[in-house]
């Protein structure tokens, strides 16, 4: 009798979870079936949902609603708090399914070259971004020190630090931010945060919404300078071409010629402004030095050789996410990516990585927004379905369910279940309960397992 196709999915953020949805939604699914294990490092799932998103963010948030009705299905397992390769590595992995798919996104942050970005006071924003999700394995305070801080990027993650940094703690407090993140930011001295952006306002990488949402708090007064509203011929072509560059572009221009107002923060988007050293004094940041640019009619800049110095306490860059490299997989180290054809892993010799697969940010970068993978996972799955069809997948020796749980509890590796993921999120919504709040973020690696096993 025919097994069910088992397959290992490495990742349980939004990525890995619609690669399974798309196993679960293909013909293979109902004969003879298929058969899915989710791994996951942290104890509980939904990845950048739950670690990158900003708490403030609920809309987006609710893309886990449609996760988990996914992750409610029987042919899904999962278990968290298991990483590879610490735990798990593909050899193992090999022995017990016939395709292994890595979704394992990126949480560091992209190095920026620039002079004085060791000193203290410079910040990656994954770090911050990190701190202030309650992400178990990060310290759990954050030096708020500075009055004036700079943000590097115009990204929407760009967005959310600014965002945070300006707004007041008791803002974010009905949000499930942990108590250590609401005394942290209780404490935050800044009352001017300025990002900056090397090109112009049709350049920005913001979402709409995401930067209309900035001027929708009481304490945080949106500023953009007049003459930082510029296009080219490039700059026109994209806001034509693309409606979402169009609608950022209007949203700027009307900020830039309204009067200034009275709110407590002052939030600074500053564009042609290109980061060139930031300046300190005793090992600390007292300063950014940035260079004037200007178009050149395709929609990049050129340099102007003006410079100003800008005085401020701390920097935080923004400039996009890094993924780790996954040993024993080939590894594109300029882009930070597994190297694919479709989906399907691709070694140097440009033979396919046999029943070896990569889908969202770890495939193709951290580019795009949270349901932008969808597509991504439909071709992986698609590929390996073919490879199944055709008899190109490898035969694992163990293939049963149990063995994996054998091989774990061998191993001596604490793993949360989905299961455990219904507990842990009832204890959160429990923390939350009195104080009228959705729910409070357990943060301690220690006692999310606790909780998932209660």
């Amino acid at each position: 009798m025919p097994r069910p196709l088992r397959v290992a999915i490495v990742g349980a953020g939004p990525a890995g979870i619609y690669a399974a949805d798309a196993l679960l939604k293909s013909e293979a699914a109902s004969e003879p079936g298929v058969s899915i294990d989710l791994f996951e490092r942290m104890p509980a799932p939904f990845g950048l949902i739950r670690y990158g998103v900003a708490p403030d963010h609920p809309r987006i948030k609710g893309i886990v609603k449609a996760l988990h009705q996914v992750l409610d299905k029987p042919q899904i397992r999962l278990f968290g708090n298991v990483d590879y390769p610490r735990d798990i590595d593909l050899d193992d992995l090999r022995a017990f399914y016939d395709a292994i798919v890595f979704s394992t996104g990126a949480t560091a942050d992209r190095a920026l070259d620039i002079p004085g970005i060791e000193l203290e006071g410079s910040y990656g924003a994954a770090d911050f971004v990190s701190w202030y999700d309650g992400h178990p394995d990060v310290p759990r305070t954050w030096p708020l020190e500075a009055e004036k801080v700079a943000v590097l990027g115009v990204g929407n993650v760009a967005l959310d630090v600014a965002r945070v940094l300006a707004k007041t703690a008791d803002e974010l407090l009905p949000t499930e931010i942990p108590a250590n993140v609401y005394e942290g930011l209780k404490a935050n001295k800044a009352l001017e945060v300025h990002v900056f952006g090397r090109r112009g306002p049709a350049q920005a990488k913001f979402s709409p919404m995401e930067l209309r949402e900035l001027d929708h708090s009481p304490s945080i007064e949106v500023i953009v300078n007049p003459e930082d509203i510029d296009y080219d011929e490039g700059s026109i072509a994209a806001r034509r071409s693309e409606k979402q560059t169009d609608m950022v572009a209007k949203t700027l221009e009307n900020w830039a010629i309204r009067d200034e107002g009275d709110r407590p923060h002052k939030l600074f988007l500053h564009f042609f402004e290109s980061p060139t050293e930031i300046l300190g004094e005793d090992g600390r940041v007292v300063g950014l030095r940035t260079e004037r640019t200007e178009l050149d009619g395709t929609g990049n800049v050129k340099g102007t050789g003006k410079f100003t110095d800008w005085d401020l306490g701390a920097v935080y860059r923004a400039v996009g996410y890094l993924s780790d490299e996954l040993p024993k997989l080939p590894w594109d180290i300029k882009s930070g990516t597994v190297p694919d054809e479709g989906g399907r892993v691709i070694q140097e010799s440009g033979e396919h990585l046999r029943s070896t697969y990569v889908t969202g940010w770890i495939r193709r970068g951290p580019v795009g927004l949270i349901g932008h993978t969808k597509g991504d996972a439909n071709e992986a799955i698609a590929n390996l379905l073919a490879d199944h069809a055709e008899g190109r997948l490898q035969t694992p020796v163990s293939p049963t369910p149990e063995s994996v749980e054998e091989f774990l509890g061998e191993r001596g590796i604490r793993y949360t279940t989905w299961d455990g993921w219904y507990k842990l999120d009832a204890a959160e919504k429990a923390l939350g309960e009195p104080h009228g709040r959705e729910r409070v973020k357990i943060v301690e690696r220690a006692e999310m397992l606790d909780a998932s096993e209660a």
